[in-house]
């Protein structure tokens, strides 16, 4: 490598070291390292904000303030209360109960939506109910940010690396459907269980706070019904024009930032109000992040690597399922798996077309897919859900620590990636 490419990996690894150990503050280390690269030419103006492969995201940024401004607006309604309330009566005021049914609906959601909206409309609900019961929010907001991630995994739109491999492979809605679905529904079951083990000590039962959330009723939380009927109105528009962005033409970002427009505008609410509930810092972080990743594409540290990983193991069909799963779950721990993808689809293309182009050989495909799915969920900044959920939470007065985060999201995507190897043997070997 280059004098200039080491730069850009070192950067990034201090970058990385004081993020994980929250030395100082994690926007300030975010636009630190992306001032660095861009002084010293690891990357460039153009590259750092206009490059779709090697820059800031804006598809991703645009997207995140369009759905904040629907949920800063939706916030107002009373709806977020009413849904608490709910789900708190039904699971009889159990803590362990309400988890499930929110990992689930997160889980199920994902699918059909992108993981960032759907934690989105899913932490505001997950704070109130805890706040009702006396319970810690912190284990059920990293519960669903892994319920994203798994579920996000099922469908071709569920998470961006699956719309950059469909696009470079010619595989279908249907196919990823077909192929991931099932094993993501034995993940999610899975993770249940391991919920059980892992967040135990946050379902203590407060009788008397039961007894109250029990008495309530759910109506009376809707303070606005008029203004609930609009955001209604628009969400769910902007949720079909996600599922219909291929035949509209319309990027999921546009659909979002013009329905969140709308919404604001129909509210009539003050602007500058709402605007107060959008995350910027953690905007401010993605596009830092965004740049010293770029960096590492533009330099070719990320293409270096995945090449001499498949080189290693190029003609041995299963051996290279395995390194890709395995490695993409690694490196897209450590590195955002939109610019990781990008860079590996033309090498596992090559991959599959010296294979013989289909049958077995797309199993790489699903390996690289589902090891960059599920390796969102290592790290705090494994995922852009991840992010997202960490800033609400802060912002709420319950601070998630990179560690707290990475000591579960590690236990859950090794299970994840392990439960993927068997189903991939038997899928495409073992017969």
């Amino acid at each position: 490598m280059s004098a200039i490419a080491w730069t850009a990996v070192a950067v990034f690894a201090v970058a990385y070291v004081l993020i994980a150990t929250e030395k100082l503050n994690r926007v300030t280390v975010a636009l630190g390292g992306a001032a660095i690269l861009l002084a010293v030419g690891a990357t460039d103006a153009e590259h750092a904000f206009f490059s779709e492969e090697a820059g800031v995201d804006w598809n991703v940024i645009f997207l995140l303030i369009g759905m904040m401004l629907i949920v800063g607006v939706l916030k107002r309604t009373g709806v977020f209360e009413y849904v608490a309330i709910w789900s708190a009566k039904k699971a009889r005021g159990r803590p362990f109960p309400i988890m499930v049914i929110l990992v689930v609906v997160t889980g199920v959601v994902s699918a059909a939506l992108d993981n960032v909206t759907t934690v989105l409309l899913v932490a505001p609900v997950t704070l109130l109910v805890c706040d009702r019961l006396g319970v810690p929010p912190v284990p059920f907001l990293i519960a669903e940010v892994f319920a994203s991630n798994i579920g996000g995994a099922a469908t071709l739109v569920g998470d961006p690396p699956n719309i950059i491999i469909a696009s470079r492979s010619g595989l279908t809605f249907n196919d990823f459907l077909a192929v991931l679905a099932p094993l993501v529904a034995v993940v999610l079951v899975v993770f249940v269980l391991l919920c059980r083990i892992m967040f135990r000590k946050a379902f203590r039962y407060d009788p008397e706070r039961v007894s109250k959330v029990m008495a309530l009723r759910e109506r009376d939380a809707i303070r606005d019904p008029r203004l609930l009927v609009i955001s209604l109105s628009v969400l769910a528009a902007v949720l079909v024009a996600f599922v219909l962005h291929t035949v509209l033409g319309l990027e999921p970002s546009v659909v979002a930032l013009l329905g969140g427009l709308l919404l604001l505008a129909l509210s009539r609410l003050d602007a500058g109000e709402v605007a107060r509930d959008v995350e910027w810092p953690t905007l401010i972080f993605f596009a830092g992040l965004f740049v010293m990743v770029g960096a590492l594409v533009t330099t070719g540290v990320i293409d270096q690597i995945a090449r001499a990983a498949t080189d290693a193991v190029e003609g041995k069909l299963w051996p290279a399922t395995m390194l890709l799963l395995w490695a993409s779950a690694a490196l897209s721990a450590i590195v955002d798996n939109i610019p990781y993808v990008a860079t590996m689809s033309p090498i596992v293309a090559e991959l599959v077309d010296g294979s013989g182009g289909l049958g077995k050989a797309q199993v790489l495909w699903w390996a690289l897919a589902i090891g960059a799915d599920f390796g969102g969920n290592a790290t705090a900044v494994g995922a852009s859900a991840n992010v997202v959920v960490l800033g609400i939470a802060d912002r709420a007065g319950h601070k998630i620590t990179f560690w707290e985060f990475t000591k579960y999201g590690l236990i859950v995507t090794v299970v994840s990636v392990a439960l993927a190897v068997p189903y991939l043997w038997l899928r495409f070997f073992a017969f």
